[in-house]
């Protein structure tokens, strides 16, 4: 709502695509969310949207991986608004599908990942107008800036995968073992090992 009130000019240009997985259902807080949302897009749509244009577009529902992809692929933009998230795999799903390396991501600062894509464009979703902002300049960025951001992106990606987050678990485990548990254990382990 506040994009299209800074910036008219995306009227009747922009729509919001909400994928929304339905999660616990049966949960007051949940329901009262879900609701508020709802009420929001209507209220937005009435205010900018026509009878050819609909500024947001909630699709409610169970969504296959294959859909998702689809859309991964053909946004402009994927925005990740999360106030509270550990590491968020959204904005890490949408750098992975974009191997035609274009289309920006707009990520909350509170997400894990937003310290490891620091080439997107990093957002307080709390501040609706700086949020704007941020929409209008990934609206507005050139292809070569995309590009440029989309590569280094991936690179971060590609080299943090599921593996080499084990291994650094694995390694922080071992780190913050103190020594002097770590040498008895390891002594007895070697002179016992063909018993165990």
């Amino acid at each position: 709502e506040q994009l299209l009130i800074n910036f008219p000019e995306h009227r009747n240009r922009f729509v919001l695509v909400q994928l929304a997985e339905p999660s616990r259902q049966g949960l007051d807080a949940y329901a009262e969310v879900r609701r508020r949302v709802r009420a929001a897009a209507e209220r937005i749509n009435q205010r900018f949207g026509s009878s050819e244009y609909c500024p947001i577009l909630l699709l409610e529902g169970h969504h296959s991986q294959a859909t998702i992809n689809l859309f991964l692929r053909g946004a402009d933009i994927c925005y990740v608004g999360s106030l509270h998230d550990g590491m968020n795999l959204v904005g890490k799903e949408f750098v992975r599908a974009r191997n035609d390396e274009r289309g920006v991501l707009v990520l909350s600062n509170f997400t894990g990942a937003a310290r490891q894509l620091t080439d997107a464009v990093l957002i307080n979703p709390l501040d609706a107008g700086g949020c704007a902002a941020a929409l209008n300049l990934a609206l507005t960025m050139d292809e070569g800036e995309q590009r440029a951001r989309m590569r280094r992106m991936r690179r971060a990606v590609a080299s943090s995968d599921a593996h080499r987050w084990a291994a650094t678990v694995l390694q922080d485990a071992i780190d913050a073992r103190p020594v002097q548990t770590m040498m008895p254990f390891r002594t007895a382990y070697s002179t016992t090992s063909a018993v165990l």
